[in-house]
């Protein structure tokens, strides 16, 4: 006994003379990571939100500390959504959490503007903070991470939910905390949804501010870019859509906090880091909360986790020689699509019903339409619905080179368009420093500009159209130069047309409530084109009125064939390039191109179905009900049957 006793008194000093040894070199390592953290703490630019509920970014790096104790924050579980805990759990509540999750107050599939007022409410008075943790990794000896983690009440993007973790990671070649404090970073990397993107710490398109990184969190998303721009994306790991860094922005500095690379000392720094259940409501699919940072990979394996970095994102392009066509149409499919399927989750049989009836009409229209071509096959007839599509898509393929040559026209045009309000943009964001008012007057311009230009070059192909079918009914050879020369004979009344109808429209879409008269006319007035070119109606306002002329009583049927022809035409190209986004790499330039050429030649089908249209309904008019084919004057002009 006596040697046990002894033993134990030779022991004591020793364990607390290690006590005093390890604790000092615990707290010299955490105030190591601390001033590492201190010395590269990010420079966050947000997309300025410039009223509540208005677009930009309304959610901050918010401190964890604000949903502590928080009466309008829930503890729920585990695996339900009903199963209350907690009323403003506290960090302790959350310890050993396995599968809860945090309720915050709003649905997550219809946030409106709930998470923006909660959230506003929830940080007023306090300051941003961003979490650090300085981690290396077994395995990957003399490579140390530097992480700050970013929590967001909500994510407004495609896939909405509830919480928000986003980090960036910057990599040394140190053993410790000290040895990186006296060098510099080789490598970044910004977290992006599932993946991240890399840059050298000497990359261009990393921007630093007296030696600290600058992020650009995407409004919505908090996808971290290292510029503004509009960023694509067609990958789990790049995010499927588009992310918005533009500003203008709102630059923020957030407190750093660092949790301990311990984890005893970080869950008893920090008890709500050992937490294992979501930050955010249960939902379906990926709608649901996330889960913390404990859980992610690169948690503890920080140095594996960056060697699946990509080297880039892709930028949308915000002009070109023919516009945006495929990305914006990508961008927006995708937003809407994502909208549907929220609503398709959270209340399925209103959607369904839609869905259920669009497909009837469309099989209703495929079954009792009347496809079969009528003989003989002189344009002066009357002919069932389905029968003017067969004849327009029957003409394009006899003589594909006639109709490709006249849709070539709206290439020029299109880069035209584009030059003139890349222009005006550039007008735009010159007065926009200046005067708002000046910067909406000019914004109003570039719409009516480019309204005018896309109008004017459908109108000369229609009217081009027109005549090339008038000298084919006639057996007259006509190429596309030659029906151009005819249709410019009367250019000056088609301009005048068109300039009113981009007139009137424009006024009547400025205000919602009377869209739906805007649309009632732009039916009416759609046969324009064939009008002015076949009856000789100089004045603009008497080609309109003859236009309406024939479309009464025919409204519905005018209207689906023409803007089911338009919505082929229009859609063909977009379509085909948001396809070949995600089938190929080609540049997103490239792919712009591609969609504006493929509805460059897809719109001498609508001028068809337009032309087809007209001469259905001037037989309808004038030669019911006697059922005969007239002969057409050998001049380009149809006057009315006597």
């Amino acid at each position: 006994m006596l040697d046990v006793t002894t033993a134990r008194l030779t022991l004591l000093p020793l364990l607390m003379l290690a006590a005093l040894v390890v604790v000092p070199n615990a707290a010299a390592d955490l105030a190591d990571e601390q001033a590492l953290a201190e010395k590269y703490a990010p420079i966050v630019r947000l997309v300025e939100q410039q009223d509540v509920c208005s677009y930009g970014e309304p959610f901050i790096p918010t401190d964890i500390d604000l949903l502590l104790d928080e009466e309008t924050v829930a503890l729920r579980g585990p695996w339900n959504v009903t199963d209350l805990v907690e009323i403003g759990p506290s960090a302790d509540d959350l310890v050993t959490r396995f599968e809860y999750h945090l309720d915050f107050p709003g649905d997550a599939l219809h946030p409106g503007c709930d998470y923006n007022r909660w959230a506003k409410r929830l940080t007023r008075g306090s300051a941003p903070v961003v979490y650090a943790h300085v981690v290396g990794e077994e395995g990957a000896p003399g490579k140390l991470a530097l992480q700050y983690w970013f929590f967001y009440p909500f994510n407004d993007f495609n896939n909405t939910h509830e919480g928000d973790w986003e980090m960036i990671q910057l990599l040394f070649e140190a053993p410790d905390a000290r040895a990186a404090l006296g060098t510099e970073p080789v490598e970044v990397g910004y977290s992006s949804h599932e993946g991240a993107e890399s840059a050298a710490w000497d990359d261009e398109k990393l921007e630093l501010v007296d030696g600290r990184p600058v992020v650009y969190p995407a409004a919505g998303s908090h996808a971290n870019k290292y510029s503004d721009a509009l960023w694509l994306g067609s990958s789990a790991e790049a995010g499927v859509g588009c992310d918005d860094t533009r500003g203008p922005h709102r630059e923020v500095t957030p407190r750093v906090v660092t949790i301990p690379n311990d984890r005893a000392a970080a869950e008893a720094a920090f008890p709500w880091i050992a937490y294992e259940g979501r930050w955010g409501e249960l939902q379906k699919a990926f709608f649901n909360g996330p889960t913390g940072p404990n859980l992610k990979t690169q948690w503890t394996q920080p140095i594996t986790w960056s060697e699946g970095w990509r080297d880039r994102s892709y930028a949308v392009p915000t002009a070109g020689a023919f516009g945006t066509g495929s990305t914006d149409f990508f961008c927006s499919a995708v937003a809407q699509g994502s909208r549907a399927l929220s609503r398709l989750l959270s209340n399925p049989v209103p959607l369904l019903i839609l869905l259920a009836s669009v497909v009837g009409l469309v099989i209703f229209a495929t079954v009792r339409a009347t496809w079969t071509p009528v003989a003989p096959t002189r344009i002066a007839r009357r002919r069932a619905w389905g029968q003017i599509i067969s004849a327009s898509a029957r003409m394009y393929a006899r003589r594909p080179l006639l109709f490709l040559g006249l849709g070539v026209l709206l290439i020029p045009i299109a880069v035209a368009t584009t030059v003139v309000q890349w222009l005006l943009i550039g007008v735009i964001d010159i007065l926009g420093t200046v005067s708002g008012e000046g910067a909406g007057a000019w914004a109003f311009l570039s719409v009516v500009v480019g309204t005018t230009f896309a109008l004017l070059g459908l109108g000369l192909v229609q009217a081009a159209t027109a005549c090339a079918l008038v000298e084919l009914d006639a057996n007259r050879p006509v190429g596309a130069w030659h029906a151009y020369r005819l249709a410019l004979r009367r250019f000056r009344p088609l301009l005048g047309a068109i300039a009113l109808f981009v007139l009137v429209w424009v006024v009547l879409t400025s205000t919602v409530f009377l869209i739906p008269v805007a649309v009632w006319l732009a039916v009416r007035w759609c046969l324009l084109a064939p009008v002015v070119e076949l009856e000789d109606l100089r004045r603009p306002i008497g080609a309109l009125r003859r236009s309406a002329e024939l479309a009464r009583r025919r409204w519905i049927r005018v209207g689906s064939l023409v803007g089911v022809s338009a919505a082929l035409a229009l859609l063909t190209g977009p379509l085909l390039g948001a396809i070949l986004i995600f089938a190929t790499e080609m540049p997103l330039a490239l792919l712009n191109v591609v969609a504006g050429v493929v509805y460059a030649l897809a719109m001498p089908f609508v001028a068809l179905v337009t032309a087809y249209v007209y001469f259905d309904a001037r037989a309808r008019l004038e030669l019911e009900p006697v059922e005969r084919v007239t002969e057409l004057p050998s001049e380009i002009s149809l006057e009315p049957a006597s």
